[in-house]
């Protein structure tokens, strides 16, 4: 297993089908110019490979905030549903986490829908605690 920053965009289109489970509404005629416009503002994407073939996939960016100083913000993170359990998710997580270290982050912060517990179940699991509750107002209905 390896797991490495997504840089070409011949391996930012290798995360497509991962990343396009967890956001199916993302077609892969957009995925290169939307990864591409988000690095612009700070975001990378990494990946896990095996053998060459991508098994999970997570989108990230460094920032820093009054709140909370320097931290790591988790946008996406999934592993293919074909192996999940198989502990991919698990390794691109703890790489993730020794990054943020690396850079000098003083914590790592993601939201997760509110449906979906089997990534609650591992977030906790991996010691992460619910601390706020996140607000939306949509300005396109």
């Amino acid at each position: 297993m390896q797991c490495e920053l997504a840089e070409t965009d011949a391996a930012i289109m290798d995360c497509f089908r991962t990343l396009a489970e967890l956001r199916p509404h993302v077609p892969e005629q957009d995925f290169l110019v939307r990864i591409r416009r988000q690095q612009q503002a700070g975001y990378q994407l990494a990946c896990l490979r095996e053998e060459g073939e991508v098994q999970a996939v997570a989108g990230f960016r460094l920032a820093e905030s009054l709140a909370w100083g320097k931290y790591m913000y988790v946008d996406d993170l999934v592993s293919r549903s074909a192996v999940r359990s198989r502990r991919y998710g698990q390794a691109l997580f703890d790489w993730l986490i020794q990054l943020a270290r690396d850079r000098g982050c003083a914590a790592v912060h993601l939201d997760s829908g509110v449906q979906n517990f089997g990534a609650h179940r591992f977030y906790l699991r991996n010691r992460m605690v619910i601390s706020s509750h996140h607000f939306k107002l949509s300005l396109t209905d």
